[in-house]
């Protein structure tokens, strides 16, 4: 596959990071209010009312989204269900920080479900690439000094990011099968509503799971409200049409370095809410996670 890396398409690949990186402190900070598999299911009910207006020729006889059911399913399943819910899952545990630290190995998964499953070698730029993303994410972890990396400790959230990460992977590559209706990659919205339709399905069967087993109820404020819309509309909506349109033109193996933003992002927006200044080290952080994409992204 012939891919290229244009400022615009950068553009759109920076967006979703630092849209989740957002998503990351908010699951935090409404962890006692709402459990997380409800957290997610809220999350994309709210944002099927959002595109149900603009992308209803998706629900149109003909429209291809039931002849198609297995593929926006399994897309349903992967980028929504699975990814969103392990994610808060995560969170329960688990730092912001920590979680999308683990989360900087997606292009190390992505390359390995490329080549394992879709028949896609890795380059060997890629794998310099990633190692200088790795590289600049650990020097956040690390705040610059190297010790601190030792007293890292893993939780049982770190285990789920993990998972999430596998599962965000494959939908990715899944993205790139041309196996779509013409009629709803046409349309954006039909496209996204496609999946958030089946998405939330998989969304409600987890929180049912989840109620079953004995959860706490929801405590509803106005802050958890603005919180419920804020994911909903921004590391929802926003952030997955712009990383479908950016997989579309770079490829799965050049965005899944845009992931690795996502840790520099959710430490600079971590120290902004605690009233801190970024540190040089954070400076350092972003060259090497660029010139990770830079180098990947060369022909």
């Amino acid at each position: 596959m012939n891919h290229k890396l244009t400022p615009s398409t950068a553009a759109l690949l920076t967006i979703p990071p630092l849209l989740w990186a957002g998503n990351a402190i908010v699951g935090r900070l409404v962890r006692d209010a709402v459990p997380p598999m409800t957290l997610n299911l809220l999350r994309w009910a709210i944002a099927l009312a959002i595109l149900l207006p603009l992308g209803r020729m998706a629900l149109r006889e003909g429209s291809g989204l039931l002849a198609n059911w297995r593929r926006f399913s399994m897309l349903g399943l992967l980028g929504i269900g699975l990814y969103n819910s392990l994610q808060y899952l995560a969170l329960q545990t688990s730092t912001p920080i920590n979680v999308t630290l683990v989360a900087s190995g997606m292009p190390v998964w992505m390359l390995l479900v490329g080549s394992l499953f879709f028949g896609v070698k890795a380059r060997r730029r890629q794998l310099a690439g990633a190692a200088l993303s790795i590289v600049g994410v650990l020097i956040v972890l690390s705040r610059g000094e190297w010790n601190q990396l030792l007293a890292l400790r893993l939780v049982a959230g770190d285990l789920y990011m993990i998972l999430a990460t596998i599962a965000w992977a494959f939908y990715s590559w899944l993205l790139m099968q041309p196996k779509d209706p013409p009629q709803l990659r046409a349309n954006w919205a039909a496209f996204l509503l496609g999946q958030v339709i089946y998405g939330v399905m998989w969304s409600g069967a987890f929180a049912g799971v989840e109620y079953a087993a004995g959860a706490a109820p929801i405590v509803w404020s106005w802050p958890l409200v603005a919180c419920l819309l804020y994911v909903a509309i921004g590391p929802a909506i926003i952030a997955l049409q712009c990383w479908d349109a950016g997989v579309q033109r770079a490829g799965p193996s050049i965005a899944a370095f845009f992931v690795n933003l996502t840790p520099l992002f959710t430490a600079v927006l971590s120290a902004a809410m605690l009233g801190e200044t970024p540190h040089l080290f954070h400076v350092a952080a972003f060259a090497l996670i660029v010139g990770g994409i830079v180098v990947s992204a060369r022909r």
